[in-house]
């Protein structure tokens, strides 16, 4: 008697069959390096490789997301140093004083947000 694949599948929960194949070739040394991590997560290396790939390739569609919500914390950061200190201190702070500082930092937390970006890029090289 056969296996039914879709044992495992929830109800109404259908699979596409994979039909498609996407390589590489590997030293003996590199495959016995992704063979060993694929058996630490009970996995073939080629489910392995799917999976990692996979998540990978799903986790670009994120990054202008991820830059927006950087860029809004960098913001917030901005925000909380340019009006805490002097509260802080006692000082009393103007509406217009406030609107002027939420449109400097309107103006300047995207750039701001790539200095930081690229500063932690060359920190790391």
């Amino acid at each position: 008697m056969l296996a039914n694949p879709t044992n495992s599948l929830a109800e109404g929960e259908r699979t596409e069959m994979r039909v498609r194949t996407a390589s590489t070739k590997v030293t003996e040394a590199e495959f016995a390096e992704l063979d060993a991590f694929a058996s630490q997560r009970g996995q073939s290396v080629s489910e392995w490789i799917r999976q990692t790939i996979l998540a990978e390739a799903r986790s670009q569609n994120n990054t202008a997301t991820t830059a927006h919500l950087f860029t809004e914390l960098v913001g917030i950061q901005l925000l909380l140093i340019n009006t805490l200190g002097p509260l802080i201190l006692g000082e009393r702070m103007t509406a217009d004083h406030l609107n002027a500082i939420l449109r400097q930092v309107q103006s300047t937390k995207g750039r701001k947000a790539q200095e930081l970006l690229a500063k932690r890029l060359n920190a790391k090289e």
